[in-house]
């Protein structure tokens, strides 16, 4: 399979491999959980887990028999955090939300993710949340799908509601700066989740927007920002530009993902 011919028709006969490999990492994920996972940390300070490592094992062999031909960059594979990015390539995170997996609430808010990126645009995502059955994929030019527990069928962002906009927020990384941009937007109602869900919440019209202030990673956003995209939404940086990746060592900077991207300020430019 040429990477040229990586056009609509292709990404959608990869859908049906990439939710089989989402699914499968998110097996060994759980019976990694119901045992009790023990977490180390990287040099960086963030936590990993052998759920970690055994969910990346299973995403990265089933790309390499789907597409071996298409480079990948996962967050466990350091090496390939020093990659120059190519015009097309996979980024995976294959457990987005480590310290919500170590968390005894019950929330079960963590995610497999794999995104396809080409030409600094993600261009298709998969979402699986294990704990909770939720399954999400999308691509450009073939929008995005929940396939879950009661639900399955085509999702597509809410047009605003009259009763005010809702916001989705991280549970773990909210600061000042996320509380000054919803107090200047008017937004009250707010859902605080971990994980790419976030991206999700919106996508399916759940939510109405998700601001991120602070650093995050690429394979945190990407196979989300994909779904979104192909939702009706968008992800753009706070001036309204719209949001790129392959940028350096893959470090997102701060970003807003709309829902109903023309109905805020700054519109997004695209």
């Amino acid at each position: 399979m040429e990477i040229a011919k990586s056009q609509t028709l292709i990404r959608e006969e990869w859908i049906p491999h990439l939710d089989t490999a989402a699914r499968e990492a998110g097996t060994r994920i759980m019976e990694i959980h119901q045992q009790g996972a023990q977490a180390e940390f990287k040099n960086d300070g963030s936590p990993v887990t052998e759920a970690d490592r055994a969910a990346e094992e299973v995403i990265l062999s089933a790309l390499n028999q789907m597409a071996p031909e298409i480079p990948v960059v996962s967050e466990e594979n350091a090496e390939s955090h020093h990659l120059d990015p190519p015009e097309i390539f996979f980024l995976v995170d294959p457990l987005d939300g480590t310290k919500e997996f170590l968390k005894p609430d019950g929330q079960g808010s963590f995610t497999v993710n794999i995104a396809l990126i080409e030409k600094m645009e993600p261009v298709l995502g998969v979402i699986f949340a294990p704990a909770l059955d939720r399954m999400f994929h999308g691509f450009k030019g073939g929008g995005s799908v929940e396939k879950s527990l009661g639900r399955e069928g085509p999702i597509q962002v809410r047009q605003l509601p009259e009763s005010g906009s809702r916001a989705v927020a991280s549970r773990s990384h909210r600061n000042e700066e996320t509380n000054r941009w919803l107090e200047a937007h008017q937004i009250r109602d707010t859902v605080s989740i971990g994980s790419s869900l976030k991206f999700c919440l919106v996508a399916c019209g759940e939510a109405d927007v998700y601001p991120r202030f602070g650093p995050t990673m690429e394979w945190d956003t990407a196979a989300g920002d994909a779904i979104l995209r192909a939702a009706g939404g968008l992800t753009t940086n706070p001036d309204g530009s719209v949001f790129r990746y392959g940028k350096a060592v893959y470090r997102n900077s701060s970003f807003i993902a709309y829902g109903q991207p023309d109905r805020w300020e700054p519109k997004a430019s695209v």
